[in-house]
């Protein structure tokens, strides 16, 4: 078990903190285990602070990553973070460099393909949720002329179950296959099928 953030920087662009290991040389996000008696948003604000010498803002959970390291599952916990002002501590030994870098910039430098893909899902959510990049909608496939216009705003709970209240039989049909397919999907690539 371990615990991470998607940390910003607000700017005339934001930026997204990114770590070099010392030991691998890989570019990664800042994440660590959790010590003994420590919650997972404890660990996430502890490592934070050691990886990338900054103090942050923890802000809402962003989703988890699983994947397989020495045999084993990892299972990382991500809140959406925020940084201001400059470094408060030196970078703990473990850690090489930090840097900072446009969402794009820092998903192409990510040295682990899973983490590639967390950041392109993920990043574009926290940056929404930070009031930083439009709100991300999926647009559903068009059904009729009657489709409402998307919202400009991220939406709430609240919003998504009216929503969903609204569908066809076909359509809440065709919502549960299309996640049992992700689910599906999920499992496979956790079990190293995909």
């Amino acid at each position: 078990m371990a615990a991470g953030g998607i940390v910003l920087r607000r700017g005339s662009t934001p930026l997204i903190a990114i770590v070099r290991q010392r030991k691998r040389n890989e570019w990664v996000l800042p994440k660590g285990k959790l010590d003994d008696g420590e919650t997972p948003k404890e660990a996430a604000h502890r490592e934070v602070l050691e990886e990338t010498g900054h103090d942050v803002a923890i802000h809402e959970f962003l989703g988890t990553l699983v994947y397989q390291s020495g045999g084993r599952s990892k299972v990382v916990h991500f809140w959406r973070m925020e940084a201001d002002g400059g470094p408060v501590r030196k970078l703990m030994n473990d850690i090489k460099a930090v840097d900072w870098l446009t969402l794009d910039d820092a998903i192409a430098r990510l040295s682990r393909e899973y983490e590639r893909a967390f950041l392109t899902q993920i990043g574009p959510i926290a940056l929404a949720a930070a009031g930083l990049a439009p709100a991300v909608v999926a647009e559903p496939a068009p059904v009729s002329e009657q489709i409402p216009p998307e919202p400009k705003s991220p939406l709430a709970a609240d919003d998504i179950d009216a929503a969903l209240q609204t569908l066809t039989p076909a359509e809440a049909a065709s919502v549960e296959e299309l996640q049992h397919g992700l689910l599906q999907k999920v499992k496979a690539w956790l079990r190293g099928e995909a």
